[in-house]
């Protein structure tokens, strides 16, 4: 992967990206936040080691020169003051904290292990901040409903179809703008191509397929500048992320959900959710569908039901009555 701002970076950061890129397949999104995580590291190192003047502008640090005499001495302590700085000076949250402590140990690990540039991994051991896990937000079966039922206007048959494959499939906003008309199969099957280009195959229900039907028949062919593109904009390309999310926007608005946070990512979230609770689908078929790598990732809707659960026993009007007593 060659990108104008990795010539700043040190080269050995630009050929741990271009592994990440070519050999462990990570997108381009999750290349370009490891090097700016890494950018930020090795600038804060440069400080914290007062190799620099403290009065230097912290954007203008130059490490583009670092190379294996520097790395060598990196501690499991520099990585602790680096996130510290990172909570204190930058204001992180701990999900990004722990990005950066993820970018750390894959950098290091690829340093010692996989090119064997230094000696020992000082990383191995680096841990992660702890991030509070809060329960998925989702839409009831009556309000997924209730928004399906709100959608109207010039690109109505588009619309639905995009939100019904959000609500019924679980995609990912990006899975569902780099749809191609081609994905659509003569079995009834959708092919998805997820995080790292994986490819998976999910079966489309009845509502699927007549959103889909329904769709085609008023999906433009004159004219389109993507005719690979399954979702086409006003101006006949591809749809863009932020047209999509617009559209979601306007309809929840519609729906009357618009002030409860939902967004595309809570559309998955609700599919998901629906299946396993109302649909009685297992765990596992509904981590290949929404392409987890891992299962851990798709028990957080187990966790609904049981919150669920424990709120009904809360709610017996006899545990409210000893409360009072």
């Amino acid at each position: 992967m060659h990108k104008e701002e990795f010539k700043t970076l040190p080269l050995s950061v630009v050929e741990f990206l271009n592994y990440l890129s070519v050999v462990k397949n990570k997108s381009e999104l999750t290349v370009l936040e490891y090097a700016s995580d890494l950018r930020l590291f090795f600038k804060f190192l440069l400080l914290y080691r007062q190799k620099v003047d403290k009065s230097s502008s912290f954007d203008l640090i130059d490490i583009s020169s670092i190379g294996l005499d520097l790395i060598e001495t990196v501690s499991i302590q520099d990585a602790y003051a680096f996130l510290a700085y990172c909570r204190t000076e930058r204001n992180n949250d701990a999900a990004s904290r722990a990005r950066k402590a993820s970018a750390l140990r894959a950098y290091f690990k690829y340093m010692s292990v996989n090119t064997k540039q230094i000696d020992e991994n000082p990383m191995q051991e680096l841990e992660s901040p702890k991030m509070k896990k809060s329960l998925p937000k989702y839409l009831t079966l009556e309000e997924s409903i209730n928004l399906l039922n709100s959608i109207d206007g010039k690109f109505k048959e588009r619309d639905y179809c995009i939100i019904t494959l959000f609500l019924n499939c679980g995609l990912r906003l990006s899975e569902l703008v780099n749809l191609n008309y081609g994905d659509i199969r003569s079995d009834n099957s959708m092919r998805i191509t997820g995080k790292g280009n994986k490819e998976r195959i999910v079966y489309l229900n009845d509502m699927c397929l007549n959103a889909v039907k329904d769709y085609l028949k008023v999906r433009p062919v004159e004219g389109v500048k993507d005719k690979n593109a399954l979702f086409l904009s006003s101006r006949l390309s591809r749809i863009s992320p932020k047209t999509v999310q617009h559209i979601v926007k306007t309809f929840l608005d519609k729906a009357g959900l618009g002030d409860q946070g939902f967004s595309t990512h809570k559309l998955r979230h609700t599919a998901a959710t629906l299946m396993y609770q109302q649909g009685n689908v297992d765990v596992l078929l509904i981590k290949e569908i929404l392409g987890h790598e891992n299962l851990s990732t798709t028990e957080i809707y187990t966790h609904i039901v049981d919150a669920q659960l424990k709120d009904a026993v809360d709610s017996n009007p006899l545990n409210k009555a000893l409360k009072n007593k």
